[in-house]
C-alpha cells in the first residue's frame, strides 16, 4: 500500500529561534492519522531541528543538495553532509529551484543519482507553468520532466522516490487548480510510470500534490485516488494549519 505523506517545505523562512518555536508548537499538535509527516527547515537549522524531533514521528528533510560528493562548490551541501547529521530525505527539483536557479532535468538527474547512491529518499518535484496549461501542453511538459530526470533509474530505485506534482500556474497566480485537475494529472503521472516500469512500481510510488493545499481544501484533494499527500508551502509555517492538513486523511 502506498504511503500517505505530508511534507512541509519551509523555504527561506524562520531563523533559529523561530524554528525552535514552530517545532515546539508542532510537537504539541494532536495527530489523528498514520500519514508520514516531514518538515524541511532551511539548511542552517537542519541539525537543531533533527535533534529536537529525533524522538518524534516528524522527519526532518532537506530542501536541496549538490550532486558532488565534495569539492570546490562554494555554498553547496552534499548528500554525505546531510546524512552525517541524520537527514535521510531531500527535496529535489522544486519549481523555485528550476526557475530562480535554472536547474535543468539533466542536472536534477545527477542530483537524484547522488542522493540514491547514499541511500537517501528523494521527493522529486515537477510541474507545468501557466503558459503550458493554457496551451494544453501540461502532460507533455510533466511527462518530459519525469522521463528526463528519472527514467534512467532501475525499477528498484523507485522504493526511494516520492513524486511531487506542482502546478506552478496555480501557486500565487490567482488561478485555482481543482481537486479534479489534481487527480487527472496524478493519474497521468502514474500511467507514465506504469508504461515504463509496470503497474506494480506505478502503484507503489507515492505522488504528492503541491498546489496551494490548505486546511479548507486538503480533505477533498486527499480523497482523490491517485493523490497520496501534499507538499505544503505557506500553510506549513503555522503548526495548527499544518496539522489540520495532516489530519485531513
Amino acid at each position: 500500500m502506498r504511503k500517505q505523506i505530508v511534507a512541509g517545505n519551509w523555504k527561506m523562512n524562520n531563523d533559529l529561534a523561530q524554528t525552535e518555536a514552530l517545532i515546539a508548537s508542532l510537537k504539541s499538535q494532536k495527530r489523528t492519522t498514520d500519514a508520514e509527516v516531514m518538515i524541511a527547515p532551511t539548511a542552517t537549522n537542519l541539525w537543531q531541528a533533527y535533534n529536537s524531533l529525533k524522538d518524534s514521528k516528524i522527519e526532518v528533510v532537506a530542501q536541496n543538495m549538490h550532486f558532488a560528493e565534495n569539492g570546490a562548490y562554494t555554498g553547496e551541501i552534499s548528500a554525505s553532509m546531510l546524512k552525517s547529521i541524520g537527514i535521510n530525505t531531500v527535496i529535489l527539483g522544486h519549481s523555485e529551484r528550476r526557475e530562480y536557479f535554472k536547474e535543468t532535468d539533466q542536472l536534477l538527474a545527477k542530483k537524484v543519482d547522488a542522493a540514491l547512491a547514499k541511500g537517501m529518499r528523494v521527493i522529486f518535484c515537477f510541474g507545468e507553468e501557466l503558459a503550458d496549461r493554457k496551451a494544453g501542453n501540461e502532460e507533455t511538459v510533466v511527462g518530459n520532466q519525469i522521463k528526463n530526470a528519472l527514467f534512467h533509474l532501475k525499477a528498484s530505485d523507485f522504493q526511494n522516490i516520492v513524486l511531487a506534482y506542482e502546478p506552478v500556474w496555480a501557486i500565487g497566480t490567482g488561478e485555482t487548480a481543482s481537486p479534479e485537475q489534481a487527480q487527472d494529472m496524478h493519474a497521468f503521472i502514474r500511467k507514465t510510470l506504469a508504461n515504463k516500469y509496470g503497474n506494480d512500481i506505478a502503484d507503489s510510488v507515492s505522488i504528492l500534490y503541491g498546489g496551494s493545499v490548505k486546511p479548507a481544501n486538503a480533505e477533498e484533494i486527499f480523497s482523490k485516488p491517485d493523490v497520496d499527500g501534499g507538499l505544503i508551502g505557506g500553510a506549513s509555517l503555522n503548526a495548527e494549519d499544518f496539522f489540520a492538513i495532516v489530519n485531513a486523511f
